[in-house]
């Protein structure tokens, strides 16, 4: 029996590697990259293209786009603010630009120094670069403390979804649903996602979930439910956003290959050749805790026969 695809998009050597107080070696970040593009991952969003003095840890952006894009067979993307950043995206090769529309005004204001609706704008003239340029590429637009937000709070559900039908109505080709600092719960997830498909259909088909909270693999079953077949994930569970104090880290790659794939979906991903990464990224990154479980707790006697009884 053929198995359901899912898609997991690994976010750790942007999401992941941004908040570290130490900047790791392009060399280094590439061998993370080739290691686990080895164990079956097929799309990594690998760098954001921001000014070097607010990110250092970015300052290779288009170095490790370069790189990655002559790796056989990976989808590249890379995250840019605004339209300067995206034309940076586009010369280094990334085939997919993410640009965060952040539901929270608050957020939004610290993060990219424009409100919501100046984001969808500039993500508007990416639209109109990309037609008037020929540029070859996808966008998307991340919504941003789509669920909650640490800085103002309650967020607005009609706000989300407004915001959603602006980005769609401004080129973004596809809509991403991000829970940045872990508010989200699985009722409020189904919700969430079931109002932005209502409004915008197909076109929003991504999550991108943290664990703060730990409700995070919850909330991946109930966006499953939804509909949402493509989720971001950093191997080891690595990341936040340093613009949204107490936003912790993402859901762990290696602990939801492992879910989705007991659950009966196809991630084309080995877990067992994806666990033995850790050792590459704990050497990268000495001293940083990892906190996937799945690296921990290794892989359950039988799981390879639950997979093979679910085919």
């Amino acid at each position: 029996m053929t198995r359901e695809k899912v898609e997991i998009v690994e976010v750790g050597l942007r999401d992941g590697l941004q908040m570290l107080p130490v900047t790791i070696p392009t060399a280094e970040k590439l061998e993370w990259l080739s290691a686990e593009a080895a164990t079956g991952v097929k799309r990594f969003e690998v760098a954001s293209f921001v000014p070097a003095k607010n990110l250092p840890q970015m300052a290779d952006a288009a170095d490790v786009v370069a790189a990655a894009r002559n790796m056989p067979g990976l989808l590249v993307a890379a995250l840019a603010p605004n339209l300067r950043g995206a034309i940076n995206a586009v010369a280094a090769g990334a085939q997919v630009v993410v640009m965060p529309v952040s539901a929270s005004a608050a957020h939004s204001t610290s993060n990219v120094r424009k409100t919501p609706d100046e984001m969808v704008e500039e993500l508007g003239r990416v639209a109109q670069m990309r037609r008037d340029e020929n540029w070859n590429i996808h966008i998307e637009a991340g919504i941003a403390t789509a669920f909650g937000c640490t800085l103002q709070g309650h967020v607005s559900e009609d706000e989300v979804v407004r915001l959603a039908v602006a980005a769609v109505e401004a080129g973004a080709d596809e809509i991403g649903l991000a829970d940045t600092v872990g508010y989200a719960t699985p009722a409020q997830v189904k919700r969430m996602f079931g109002k932005v498909r209502a409004a915008v259909g197909d076109k929003c088909k991504s999550a991108h979930f943290h664990d703060t909270r730990g409700t995070g693999l919850a909330n991946v079953v109930a966006a499953l439910d939804a509909g949402i077949r493509s989720f971001d994930a950093s191997l080891g569970g690595l990341g936040g956003c340093p613009f949204a104090p107490g936003a912790s880290g993402n859901i762990a790659t290696e602990d939801l290959a492992y879910m989705l794939e007991s659950m009966g979906f196809d991630t084309g991903i080995d877990l067992s050749a994806l666990i033995a990464v850790q050792p590459t990224l704990r050497r990268i990154i000495p001293g940083q805790e990892l906190f996937g479980k799945m690296a921990k707790a290794g892989i359950p006697l039988g799981f390879s026969d639950t997979r093979i009884a679910a085919e």
